[in-house]
């Protein structure tokens, strides 16, 4: 659906035409897996998947919400009786984003909202970032708060930090607000500093392929929560304000200290392993050597897999299948235990691995996977 049909659906549903039309769209991870709530360094770059809000302000304190694609009535809530945990439906995230706005002191006083998504939901593709980055980025222009992109990021990682209770770190949020097309976003999560590092590889004969296992996940689930508070239990026995704070080459003697701590050994394994995983990218695409990262992105399936087991019997079809049929690197991508995973190809072996994928999910006894070609997209925007 277009930003015209948008706003159309949205005077249908509120009876006036909308005040504008944003975008925000989704992302998918290069590398650099879990370390963004470890302070570590990631690499996401935007897809042209994108979540549509039809957005205009009101001042009685009411916000109305409606996804085209939940359907149903619009949903009616009370900013004054906004409280985190209070939802567990959609609404939650952009009620959440208005909740974190008014809170930071913002004088948000409601908004009619019509949302309309091709943004994968639970593919580990950051559906629920998307959603979050479009309603702050409308809510600011509508009420003129001037937020740099960065803050209204952080706004939107409370929000789903708090009031919506998942654990997530700020990279998705960063990425949805902030990549530019045809670029990665090499993103240092302590201080939110960022280079757009190109990633054209079209120009080198190379394709990136998504491949969505159709397995869903959920970042409030328990699982990813574990993880999190093992890396902080990590980080508090090796006395240091987060695992980004060990170093790669002293590694091994900070794994010694950790003694039988076998669990966390594996977490700070991989966080601090990754994290250099995503510099030695960076270095490649800056020498402009972008078949060499193949072997990286592969590793990091590993460290997932085995380290932080986080994996899942379709991903690691994926990568198995994908490496067997010629890909030159793939690993899962995102939250894990479902979702995506990423394969780095040549051009001309796209259709073949494609059909050799779907072949080895149907002889797995597997749902087909939805294979499509990632290609590096704007962030997010005003559209009308």
């Amino acid at each position: 659906m277009g930003a015209q049909q948008v706003a159309e659906r949205f005077a249908e549903l509120y009876g006036a035409e909308p005040q504008g039309v944003w975008a925000a769209p989704g992302r998918v991870n290069l590398i650099g897996e879990h370390t963004d709530y470890n302070d570590g360094f990631v690499m996401p770059f935007a897809l042209p998947h994108r979540t549509l809000a039809a957005v205009s302000r009101r001042d009685d304190g009411v916000l109305r919400l409606h996804s085209a694609d939940i359907g149903g009535p619009a949903v009616e809530l009370r900013l004054d009786d906004l409280a985190p945990r209070s939802d567990g439906a959609w609404t939650a995230y952009p009620a959440g984003v208005v909740w974190a706005l008014r809170e930071a002191g913002h004088a948000v006083t409601g908004a009619d909202v019509h949302l309309s998504s091709t943004v994968p939901t639970g593919a580990g593709l950051s559906s629920s970032a998307a959603l979050e980055v479009v309603t702050a980025l409308a809510l600011d222009d509508l009420y003129g708060l001037g937020l740099p992109r960065w803050k209204q990021a952080r706004l939107c990682q409370r929000a789903e930090n708090v009031y919506v209770g998942a654990p997530t770190g700020i990279m998705d949020q960063t990425a949805s607000a902030c990549c530019e097309a045809g670029h990665a976003l090499f993103l240092d999560t302590r201080d939110l500093s960022q280079q757009q590092i190109p990633f054209d590889l079209a120009a080198a004969g190379l394709r990136l392929l998504v491949v969505d296992t159709r397995v869903q996940h959920a970042h409030s689930g328990g699982e990813y929560g574990k993880r999190r508070a093992g890396c902080e239990k990590g980080a508090a026995l090796l006395g240091v304000d987060a695992l980004r704070d060990v170093p790669y080459d002293g590694l091994d003697a900070a794994l010694a200290r950790l003694g039988g701590e076998e669990e966390v050994v594996r977490l700070v394994r991989h966080v601090v392993t990754e994290n250099e995983r995503v510099e030695r990218t960076v270095a490649l695409l800056r020498a402009d050597d972008p078949r060499a990262i193949g072997p990286v992105l592969t590793e990091g399936h590993a460290s997932l897999r085995d380290d932080f087991r986080i994996s899942c019997p379709e991903l690691d079809l994926v990568v198995d299948t994908a490496l067997s049929a010629g890909a030159l690197g793939a690993r899962m991508t995102g939250g894990g235990f479902g979702g995506s995973a990423i394969v780095l190809a040549e051009a001309t072996d796209v259709g073949t691995l494609t059909k050799t994928l779907e072949e080895a999910f149907a002889a797995a006894g597997r749902t087909l996977p939805r294979v499509f070609e990632a290609v590096p997209s704007a962030g997010a925007g005003r559209l009308l």
